[in-house]
C-alpha cells in the first residue's frame, strides 16, 4: 500500500531538496527490504520510478537513483518483465547522466569517483540495457576529454562482463576498432618522451587511459576467444605494422614512433596471450611460431597461418623488433603459466598446446639469445640495446613454473651460467652489466617464493656459490664494489640465499681484519670498508627476518679481531672505523637482551685488558678528573676500542642491565672528558634508557641517573659548574655577572658540543633533569662574552665564538634527528611530543634573550639556536606560534645567509616559511607582514651557495603573489628587478620557476 500510494500521490521531482532525498531514501528502502511486494506492481513501479527520477541533480539524491535503478534491474530480470519491456525509457534517463560532471562544493561528502561508481553499476545492473549502453560508451570513448575515455573504458569492462558473451559478441568488431583507435593514438609529446630502451617495455605510454583499455582487451578477449581474437590477428592495420617490424633491415634504426607502436603491438599480443589459454594458443600459431622462424629458431608446426611474416634466412643481426614481440609474448606465456599454478584444481599447463610447442622451441631459443650477447661495441647497439632484451628472454625462461618443463634444468643452470659468466667478466658494459644482476635477482626471488627444489638448489650452486668465491680472491679482475652490489641484490632475494651470503662475508671480514693488522695494505683496508658498509647498508635490515646468529657472529668477531690485534702496529683510519662502528651497532642492536650482555662481557674484557687508561671504577679518581683536550695516554688503540665499546652501549636495549655500570660508566667519562664524541652518544643512550632511582632499589653496586648526571655537570664544567648550575631561575644580563663566581675557567668547546647528546637522552625521555644543561647551553650563549671579559680570559677572542658556536648547535642536536645514536633502530626511548614540549618551554626563553642583548656576536648566536629548533620542530607546532615568530624567522634567515656554514639551515627555514605561505590559516599574518617577507626572499633567490636556496625562495615568492593585491603591488618592481638576475642561472630549475615567477608577479596590474 504505501509503494502505491508513493507511486500514485507523490509528485517527487515538485520537492524540495530535503523533501526529495527523503522520498529516494524511501523509495531505496522499500526495494531493499519488500522486493516480493514490489515486484507485483509490475509495469506500474517502473514507470512511476522513471517518472520520479527524471531531471534529477542532486548528488545525494543521485546516488540513491542510482542504487534505486540497480535494485530494480535485479527484481524484474526477465526477457518480457517491465525493465525489459521499458529499458530503452530508463536507460535514456540514466544516460544522460554519463559521463558525470561534477561541480558541486568540496562540503558535499559525496566525491565524483561514489557517484560514477554508483552510475555504472547502474548501467551494468540489466543485460537489457546492452543495446543502449555499449553504443553510448563506445561513442564517448573517442572524445577529446580524458576523463570521458577512462570512465568510458572502466564502464565498458563492467558491462561486457554482466552483460555476458552473447550480447558482448553484437559489440565486438565496434569495440576492437575504439580500443585500437584509443591505442594507436599517441600524442606527439608522448612520443617524444618516451624512453630508448626497449627492454623494461614501457615506451608504450602507461598512463590510465592505456591500461583500462588494455584492462577491456583483455576482458574481451578472454569472453569471446576465438571469435574476438580473430579480429585482431586479421586487422590490416596490424598485419600492416608486424610485417613493417619483421622486415629485414629494420633492426638498428628505429624511430620514435615506429618504437612506440612496436611496444603498442607487443603489449597488445601480450594481453591477448594472456586472456586465456586458448588465446595463448592462438597467438603461439598464428605469430609466436612466424617469430621464432625470423630469428632463426627452428619450430616445427602444422599450424594454419593468419600473420604472414616475410622471413628470409635469419641475419646476423637480430631483428630488435621481432626479438621485442618474441619476449612479450614470451613474458605473457609465463603469466599464464604462474597464475595457472595457483589455481585450486589439478589443471596442469603443461599438457596446453602452447606449451608443449615451447618445450620443443625452449632450447634452440635459448641459444639465440646466448649468442653474440655481449656486444662487440657500443655503437653496435647504440640505438636498440638487443643484449638487455636477451638478458629479459633469458630471465623469463627461467623463472617458469616447474622443475622440469618447458624450461629444464639443465637449460635453466646454462641460463644462469650465462648470467654469472656476464656479471663477473662483462662489467664494463654496464647497461648488460645491470640487467644480467638484476635478472639473476628475479630468478632468485621467484625460486625463493616457490617449491621447485632442484631449480633451486642448482641456483645455489650455481649463482650464490660462485659469486661469495670471488669475495676471498685477491686477483680477481672483477672490481670490489661491483661485486658486492651483484651480492647486495642476489642477497635480496631470499633469506637463504643471504644467509649463506652473510656467513662468507663475515669469514671474509675476519681474513681481512687479521691480514690489515699484519700488513697494513691500504686495498685489504678499503674492501674492509667496503664490506662493512655493504652489511650495514643493504644486507642488514634483510637479516631481521631470521635468527640472531649472523649478527652475534659478526659483534662477537669484530672484538675478537680487535683482541688480536692489539699485539700489532695497529692505526686505526677514519672510515674503516666509521663502518665498523655502524655494522657493530646494527648487529648489537637486534640481538636479544640476554646475548646484548655477552657482547658488552666480552668488549669489557677487551677494553680492561688493553686500554691505557684504566677502567676500573675508582670514585676517587672520578672526583678527580677533569677535563681536558689533551690526548696524551689516549692512544690509536684506544679510539679504536673505546668507539667499539661505545658504539655497543649505543645499540643496547633499554631492560639490558649492564651489571658492572660504574666500570662502564668511568670508561666512557673518561673518554668523553678528552674530547671523544661516540662516548659522549654512548652516555646520552645511557641517560636515555637507565632506570630511576626509588625508595624501594637500594642496590648500592648501581650507578642512577641523578648521581650519574650531577658528576657528569661537575667534571665537564670544571671551575664554572657553580656558576652556570645555579639554581637562580633568571639568568644575569650582560652587565652583571654572578657574585659568586670567583675563578671560572672556561669550559672546553668539546664538553658542550658532548654535554648536547647527554641533553638529547634526557630529551627524549622526558626528564625534568635536562633543564640543567639547557641552562648550560643558555649561559654560554648569552654571558660567555662578558664571563671572559670580566675574568681576563687572554684567549676569549678564539675561545668565545667557538664556544657560543657550540652552544647554539647544541640545540640542533637536541632536535635533530641522528642516525648514529638515539634512534628507534638502536632502542631509544622517545615520549611521545617531546620535540614540541621543548619548542614551547625554550623559545620564550630564546626570544627573550634576543630582546635583552646588546651584542651582535650574541644575537648572531642565538638566532643560530633559533634557527635549529624551528628547522627541528614539527611545522604544526611553529605554525601555531607564527604570528610571534615570523619576524625573528625573517632576521634569523637574514643573519644566517652570510654564512656560507649555514646554507643548509637556511634551506629548511624556507621550508618553514613555504609552509606558512600555504597554511590557510597563516594568510593574515603574511600579509601583515608581506613587505619584510619579499625583502628576505628577493635578498636569497641570487643566493650563490646551494641552488635548493634559490629555487625555494622563487616558489615562496610565487606564493607571496597571491596574496592580496593592495599589499603586494607596492613591490612588484622590487621582485621583477631581483628575477631579472637570475633567469640566466646555470641551474636549469631555478631558471624554470624564475620565468614561472615572472609570469605572476608580471600579471598584477
Amino acid at each position: 500500500m504505501l509503494a502505491q500510494s508513493f507511486l500514485e500521490n507523490l509528485q517527487v521531482q515538485s520537492l524540495g531538496l530535503h523533501d526529495r532525498k527523503l522520498s529516494f531514501e524511501l523509495l531505496d528502502g522499500l526495494l531493499d527490504r519488500y522486493p516480493e511486494t514490489i515486484s507485483a506492481l509490475g509495469d506500474h513501479v517502473v514507470y512511476g520510478v522513471c517518472e520520479a527520477i527524471e531531471g534529477e541533480k542532486d548528488p545525494q539524491c543521485l546516488m540513491h537513483v542510482f542504487h534505486v535503478v540497480e535494485g530494480l534491474a535485479q527484481i524484474f530480470p526477465d526477457p518480457s518483465g517491465p525493465v525489459a519491456n521499458f529499458a530503452e525509457d530508463f536507460f535514456d534517463i540514466i544516460g544522460r547522466y554519463f559521463p558525470i560532471h561534477y561541480t558541486h562544493s568540496e562540503d558535499v561528502d559525496i566525491s565524483r569517483d561514489d557517484l560514477s561508481r554508483a552510475l555504472m553499476m547502474a548501467f551494468s545492473a540489466s543485460p537489457f540495457f546492452e543495446p543502449f549502453a555499449i553504443p553510448l560508451l563506445l561513442e564517448k570513448l573517442s572524445s577529446n576529454l580524458p576523463l570521458a575515455k577512462i570512465d568510458s573504458l572502466k564502464y565498458l569492462s563492467c558491462c561486457t562482463v554482466k552483460y555476458g558473451p552473447e550480447r558482448t559478441a553484437k559489440h565486438a568488431e565496434a569495440i576492437w576498432s575504439s580500443l585500437k583507435a584509443t591505442l594507436c593514438n599517441f600524442p606527439r609529446d608522448d612520443i617524444s618522451s618516451s624512453a630508448s630502451d626497449l627492454s623494461n617495455g614501457m615506451d608504450f605510454e602507461e598512463n590510465e587511459i592505456t591500461e583500462e583499455a588494455l584492462g577491456l582487451l583483455q576482458k574481451v578477449a578472454s569472453q569471446q576467444n576465438t571469435s574476438f581474437l580473430n579480429l585482431v590477428l586479421e586487422d590490416k592495420d596490424i598485419i600492416s605494422l608486424v610485417k613493417s617490424f619483421t622486415a629485414a633491415g629494420s633492426s638498428v634504426s628505429v624511430s620514435p614512433k615506429s618504437k612506440q607502436e612496436l611496444c603498442f603491438v607487443g603489449r597488445l599480443f601480450s594481453v591477448l596471450a594472456k586472456a586465456s589459454t586458448s588465446s595463448c594458443n592462438m597467438v603461439f600459431d598464428s605469430l609466436f611460431l612466424r617469430l621464432l622462424e625470423n630469428l632463426g629458431v627452428a619450430a616445427s608446426t602444422s599450424s594454419k597461418d593468419v600473420l604472414v611474416i616475410e622471413s628470409n634466412s635469419p641475419c646476423q643481426k637480430l631483428n630488435s623488433g621481432v626479438l621485442y614481440l618474441c619476449i612479450e609474448i614470451l613474458g605473457a606465456c609465463r603469466e599464464l603459466a604462474v597464475a595457472s599454478t595457483e589455481l585450486p584444481s589439478s589443471f596442469n599447463f603443461i599438457d596446453d598446446a602452447w606449451c608443449q610447442t615451447l618445450v620443443g622451441c625452449s632450447s634452440s631459443l635459448m641459444k639465440a639469445l646466448i649468442s653474440d650477447l655481449v656486444p662487440i661495441s657500443n655503437e653496435m647497439y647504440r640505438e636498440i640495446d638487443i643484449s638487455s632484451l636477451k638478458v629479459k628472454g633469458l630471465q623469463i625462461l627461467a623463472t617458469f613454473p616447474g622443475d622440469t618443463a618447458p624450461v629444464s634444468k639443465s637449460l635453466f643452470e646454462n641460463i644462469v651460467t650465462t648470467l654469472i659468466s656476464i656479471v663477473t667478466n662483462n662489467f664494463n658494459v654496464t647497461a648488460l652489466w645491470k640487467a644480467s644482476v638484476n635478472a639473476l635477482a628475479e630468478i632468485g626471488t621467484f625460486l625463493n617464493d616457490s617449491s621447485y627444489s632442484e631449480k633451486s638448489l642448482s641456483y645455489m650452486s650455481t649463482a650464490v656459490e660462485r659469486m661469495i668465491v670471488l669475495i676471498s680472491l685477491d686477483d680477481s679482475t672483477m672490481p670490489y664494489s661491483l661485486l658486492l652490489e651483484a651480492l647486495s641484490k642476489i642477497s635480496a632475494s631470499g633469506y637463504t640465499y643471504l644467509s649463506r651470503i652473510a656467513q662468507e662475508l663475515q669469514e671474509v671480514m675476519s681474513a681481512k681484519f687479521t691480514k690489515l693488522y699484519v700488513d697494513g695494505d691500504v686495498k685489504i683496508r678499503e674492501e674492509l670498508v667496503q664490506l662493512l658498509d655493504c652489511y650495514s647498508k643493504n644486507l642488514w635490515s634483510d637479516l631481521l627476518q631470521g635468527t640472531e646468529s649472523v649478527p652475534l657472529r659478526l659483534a662477537i668477531d669484530i672484538w675478537d679481531q680487535s683482541e688480536a690485534a692489539m699485539g700489532s702496529n695497529f692505526c686505526v683510519e677514519g672510515e674503516l672505523l666509521d663502518a665498523t662502528k655502524m655494522a657493530l651497532k646494527l648487529a648489537v642492536a637486534v640481538l636479544s637482551e640476554e646475548n646484548q650482555l655477552r657482547i658488552v662481557a666480552k668488549a669489557f674484557e677487551v677494553i680492561s685488558s688493553n686500554l691505557s687508561f684504566s677502567p676500573n671504577f675508582v670514585p676517587s679518581k672520578l672526583e678527580k678528573l677533569q677535563t681536558s683536550e689533551d690526548t696524551d695516554g689516549f692512544t690509536s688503540k684506544d679510539e679504536w676500542l673505546i668507539s667499539l665499546f661505545a658504539s655497543v652501549i649505543i645499540a643496547l636495549r633499554p631492560k639490558t642491565q649492564i651489571y658492572n655500570i660504574k666500570a662502564v660508566f668511568e670508561s666512557l667519562l673518561m673518554a668523553f672528558l678528552k674530547g671523544h664524541m661516540t662516548s659522549a652518544q654512548a652516555l646520552g643512550s645511557i641517560f636515555n634508557k637507565m632506570p630511576l632511582k626509588n625508595e624501594n632499589m637500594h642496590d648500592s653496586s648501581y650507578f642512577y641517573l641523578d648521581d650519574a648526571l650531577t658528576l657528569v655537570l661537575e667534571r665537564s664544567l670544571g671551575s664554572c659548574s657553580d656558576h652556570f648550575l645555579s639554581s637562580s631561575s633568571e639568568m644575569y644580563g650582560s652587565d652583571e655577572l654572578c657574585p659568586s663566581v670567583a675563578v671560572c675557567a672556561p669550559p672546553q668547546v668539546h664538553c658542550i658540543s658532548g654535554l648536547a647528546w647527554i641533553g638529547k637522552g634526557l630529551l627524549m625521555r622526558g626528564h625534568e633533569k635536562l633543564k640543567d644543561i639547557t641552562m648550560v647551553f643558555l649561559r654560554c650563549l648569552v654571558e660567555i662574552e662578558a664571563l671572559a671579559e670580566n675574568r681576563g680570559w687572554s684567549d676569549r677572542e678564539e675561545m668565545c665564538p667557538s664556544l657560543a658556536k657550540s652552544a647554539a648547535d647544541a640545540f640542533h642536536v637536541l632536535m635533530g634527528d641522528s642516525e648514529d645514536c638515539l634512534n628507534k633502530t638502536f632502542h631509544a626511548t622517545a615520549r611521545p611530543l617531546y620535540k614540541q614540549r621543548f619548542f614551547s618551554t625554550v623559545m620564550p626563553i630564546l626570544l627573550s634573550d634576543v630582546k635583552k642583548t646588546h651584542s651582535p656576536t650574541v644575537r648572531s648566536m642565538l638566532y643560530r639556536a633559533i634557527g635549529h629548533v624551528i628547522c627541528n620542530t614539527p611545522l604544526a607546532a611553529v605554525l601555531s606560534e607564527i604570528k610571534k615568530l615570523l619576524p625573528v624567522l625573517l632576521d634569523v634567515i637574514s643573519v644566517l645567509s652570510e654564512d656560507i656554514l649555514s646554507k643548509d639551515m637556511i634551506y629548511n627555514l624556507l621550508l618553514v616559511l613555504s609552509g606558512l605561505l600555504m597554511y590557510k590559516g597563516g594568510q593574515d599574518i603574511a600579509v601583515e607582514n608581506a613587505r619584510i617577507i619579499v625583502n628576505c626572499l628577493t635578498g636569497l633567490v641570487s643566493y650563490p651557495h646551494k641552488m635548493l636556496v634559490r629555487e625555494t625562495a622563487i616558489q615562496c615568492l610565487v606564493a607571496v603573489s597571491g596574496l592580496p593585491h593592495t599589499r603586494i603591488y607596492p613591490m612588484r618592481l622590487q621582485v621583477l628587478s631581483a628575477l631579472s638576475k637570475v633567469l640566466d642561472d646555470p641551474k636549469r630549475n631555478v631558471r624554470q620557476e624564475a620565468v614561472r615567477c615572472r609570469q605572476a608577479w608580471s600579471s598584477i596590474a
